[in-house]
């Protein structure tokens, strides 16, 4: 057997590495980024601490579909001005680069994760007789609700325009969702344009691992398009 020249070794780790961090990125660009969860307004579907695997393909080539968890940049100062870094120069760009290239989960600083209500055409009220949601006159049965919650503790009626998603923490009584945010320039809709992806899958810590679904009470209504 033939043994490499003495130096070739040397030569190749550097591509090796730089090969590997490319591929790393373009994973991370079009495919599959990890996320941070910083707060209970996803719970019990979504712990705090939990690190989840997202979806950014769909957001790219598939409609967001009402029942998906999903993850977006802030759309209009939803969570006020980012947090200046801490800690030592070197350790920031070194967690900084990490993050970049997808080795630890974005901090997501300034991306929440909710859960989707209502996509362009739908009608969305809160509530019906009974106290559930209802969506273009069917009402919903939320089963992934956070125990002892209501569907909502404030009333609501409103039409989600093309392009946008009205979103809701499964926690409703700990999340500042759309129902906040009516105020905004986008009126508490999340246009599709920031919209990161959707969350498949928690991956972090091993006892929480599992696949996202999709709420099907909710998918199965029909789309309601209008101009």
């Amino acid at each position: 057997m033939r043994l490499p020249k003495k130096g070739s070794l040397l030569r190749e780790v550097p591509i090796i590495v730089i090969s590997a961090l490319v591929v790393s990125i373009i994973i991370k660009t079009f495919f599959v980024h990890f996320f941070f969860v910083p707060s209970g307004s996803m719970q019990n579907t979504l712990s705090i601490g939990d690190r989840i695997a997202v979806n950014k393909f769909s957001a790219i080539f598939s409609d967001i579909r009402r029942g998906e968890v999903v993850v977006f940049k802030d759309p209009d100062n939803w969570l006020g001005a980012a947090p200046e870094p801490t800690g030592k120069i070197l350790t920031r760009d070194l967690k900084t680069a990490m993050v970049d290239v997808g080795i630890l989960p974005d901090p997501a600083t300034q991306y929440l994760v909710k859960r989707v209500i209502g996509v362009g055409g739908d009608h969305v009220l809160c509530c019906d007789a009974k106290g559930h949601l209802q969506i273009n006159g069917t009402s919903i049965n939320e089963s992934y609700l956070y125990p002892g919650n209501a569907p909502s503790d404030s009333k609501f009626d409103v039409t989600v325009p093309t392009g946008f998603i009205w979103v809701m923490g499964d926690h409703r009584g700990a999340s500042a969702d759309s129902r906040f945010h009516t105020d905004d320039v986008h009126k508490g809709m999340v246009p599709l344009g920031d919209v990161v992806g959707r969350a498949e899958a928690i991956v972090w810590p091993l006892n929480h691992l599992s696949f996202l679904s999709v709420a099907h009470d909710l998918s199965r209504i029909p789309v309601t398009k209008h101009s």
